[in-house]
């Protein structure tokens, strides 16, 4: 172990394939960020880290049976001369999940605005817990398919994914207040779980669409949105001071 931490090589790895381990865990911390928030205030923080605590068990799990991983890449069934694996029919399973959840929370959101007054219906702790397992199955298979594309050393793999699930657990209580504080960047990120889920059902029909469009796009619509709310932040101040 001691010597395959002192290969610059093996460092240079680890970084790179840590820092793109939080590049797509963005993706979940947003869906269990906007999924907690449909908790009672006092059990968010725990549903946020049971929801990465079960993340980073399952990456864990995938990559202690990476030859298990390995099948999932080869055709199980065909369909009309298409042929699909498992990792494709949990790539679909997920993203028609992700556009149907994306769906209904942003009716709910713009229906409970324009409702004014009615009060939020909170869900119960198991329902929650429940929708971010299946999802947090979609995002680690994902992970670790990119770990294993990457890296050949299971310990470098290990490290990467664990360094980045602490980051994405430090990560998650600040970017998920953000989130609620403000409905229009919650538009945003359930727009961008929309985008991950036609992404993801495309890559179940073998069309890859790589993910670095995908974050361009959001970065791109959050600086747009981080303009706003700055702008709007100075109006709020200078409306302020002429009273």
């Amino acid at each position: 172990m001691l010597e395959l931490f002192s290969d610059p090589q093996v460092w240079a790895s680890l970084l790179t394939l840590t820092a793109l381990e939080i590049v797509l865990g963005i993706d979940n911390i947003i869906f269990i960020s906007i999924m907690a928030a449909k908790l009672p205030v006092h059990q968010q923080q725990k549903a946020r880290q049971l929801g990465l605590a079960l993340a980073l068990i399952m990456r864990l799990l995938l990559l202690a049976s990476i030859s298990w991983v390995a099948t999932l890449t080869e055709p199980l069934i065909t369909v009309l001369g298409m042929g699909f694996s498992g990792r494709d029919l949990i790539l679909l399973g997920g993203g028609l999940f992700l556009l149907a959840k994306g769906t209904i929370e942003i009716h709910n959101t713009v229906e409970g605005h324009e409702e004014g007054s009615a009060a939020p219906k909170l869900a119960s702790f198991g329902a929650v817990v429940g929708q971010i397992i299946v999802l947090d199955i979609v995002f680690s298979l994902d992970s670790v398919i990119t770990a294993v594309g990457m890296s050949n050393d299971l310990p470098v793999m290990v490290t990467a994914v664990v360094i980045a699930m602490a980051v994405m657990l430090f990560a998650a209580r600040p970017v998920g207040d953000f989130v609620n504080r403000h409905v229009t960047v919650k538009m945003l990120a359930l727009s961008f779980l929309l985008l991950v889920g036609v992404a993801l059902i495309a890559d179940g029909f073998g069309f890859h669409i790589p993910k670095g469009y995908l974050y361009f796009a959001i970065a791109f619509s959050t600086l747009v949105e981080a303009l706003n709310l700055m702008a709007a932040a100075r109006r709020k101040r200078k409306k302020a001071e002429a009273h």
